[in-house]
């Protein structure tokens, strides 16, 4: 369980049922992003600023502290539960980054990607993974533009300029590697151990909204790092090596959760949580894809892989708020909402269409993704512009 990782195909169909489950208890869908604004918003504050005045913050609430928040739980779960199979599986090591630049890099990708995710209203799960199932068409525009974004981001990456020079390291020098002694799988005991604690105290204590996003929370973060979940994989392989398997994972898992959600949606006479379909949805996903490329993995990328040591993803999640409290200042201060926001509407497919046409729609575009991701992977090895079994010469 904890030598190999899991299969991605289950991972994402797994996390699209509980996803589904999720938001049938708390009518709320699993995202992060928003959570990072409002973190944003409390940094601001602590140093007197005064956000009360700011439309934003109005709009994502900014009530409570982030541990009297689920959003807020929801993150931290994350981070919890990814941190939790990462000792389990003894795998924790720092790990820098050989190249100074990547600081920078990181930082900036981070922030492009918070700025851009906030102004489409979700990232790579709201507005994505769990803004599909809701059968909102704002996800449809953002997943069309953050595809073209990661082919842009992964063109720059791609430069001399942004790769810098390559570090040279001496040869011919066998080092000793010495195993890691196993002391991580008991430290990660006693964390799942305090862990059930608190999720059990919030029930107890009569929080269970609480209780269900920590739990919830936790279930995603292991799910997410034992499936090596990434969404900047999902499009960036595509165009770099012409591997599509997280693409397929992602695929199946919303079809997934499309049923069941809508399932969910007509027992529990719920309505689907939409987002506003705007040219803010477009211009959004377009620097989202742009800036998770930079920054060397999405939101979900980040969580587990800072858990596992990878110190550089500091910069990433530091970018991520930061990004999104700028967008948050710009949304009335300077003029996003009236120039890109304003005139969009929120479009629900069960609303225009009738729930049956809704979840018949849905499956039939994810089957297109899927069938055009197995296509591309059996056809491009070597990214754009090389066909299977071609050889090019390099001069």
């Amino acid at each position: 369980m904890f030598n190999q990782y899991w299969s991605p195909y289950l991972v994402m169909a797994v996390a699209g049922v509980l996803s589904a489950l999720y938001f049938g208890i708390t009518k709320t869908v699993w995202a992060v992003t928003g959570e990072f604004t409002r973190l944003g918003g409390h940094f601001l504050e602590w140093f007197g600023v005064d956000i009360s005045g700011w439309a934003y913050f109005k709009l994502i609430h900014m009530e409570g502290t982030t541990f009297t928040r689920t959003d807020g739980w929801i993150v931290w779960g994350m981070f919890v539960g990814a941190l939790l199979m990462v000792l389990l599986s003894n795998n924790f090591k720092i790990r820098m980054p050989r190249q100074k630049r990547r600081w920078v890099q990181a930082l900036i990708g981070g922030f492009i990607a918070g700025f851009g995710a906030r102004m489409a209203l979700g990232c790579n799960l709201a507005a994505f993974f769990t803004g599909v199932p809701q059968f909102s068409l704002h996800s449809w525009i953002f997943i069309v533009a953050t595809a073209i974004g990661t082919f842009g981001g992964a063109k720059i990456v791609g430069t001399s300029w942004w790769k810098g020079k390559p570090v040279l390291q001496k040869g011919n020098t066998a080092k000793i590697v010495k195993e890691r002694a196993k002391i991580q799988p008991y430290i990660g005991m006693v964390l799942a151990v305090g862990y059930a604690a608190l999720i059990i105290y919030f029930y107890a204590a009569g929080k269970n909204m609480l209780g269900t996003a920590a739990l919830f929370g936790a279930l995603f973060g292991i799910l997410i790092e034992r499936g090596q979940i990434c969404f900047t994989s999902a499009f960036r392989d595509l165009w770099i090596s012409g591997r599509a398997t997280m693409t397929k994972a992602i695929t199946l898992g919303m079809a997934v959760s499309s049923v069941v959600t809508l399932v969910i949606i007509l027992v529990g006479g719920m309505d689907p949580v939409t987002k506003m379909a705007a040219p803010s949805t477009l211009i959004g996903g377009l620097l989202f894809g742009v800036g998770i490329v930079m920054a060397g993995g999405c939101e979900t990328g980040m969580m587990y892989r800072l858990m596992e040591g990878q110190v550089v993803f500091l910069p990433v999640f530091i970018g991520n708020i930061a990004g999104a409290t700028v967008l948050a200042y710009g949304w009335d201060h300077l003029g996003i909402y009236n120039a890109l926001v304003k005139m969009g509407k929120p479009i629900n497919l069960i609303t225009e269409l009738g729930a049956a046409w809704a979840l018949i729609l849905t499956l039939v575009l994810l089957a297109a993704g899927f069938i055009v991701a197995v296509f591309w992977q059996k056809n491009y090895r070597f990214g754009v512009g090389f066909k299977k079994g071609e050889t090019k010469h390099v001069h």
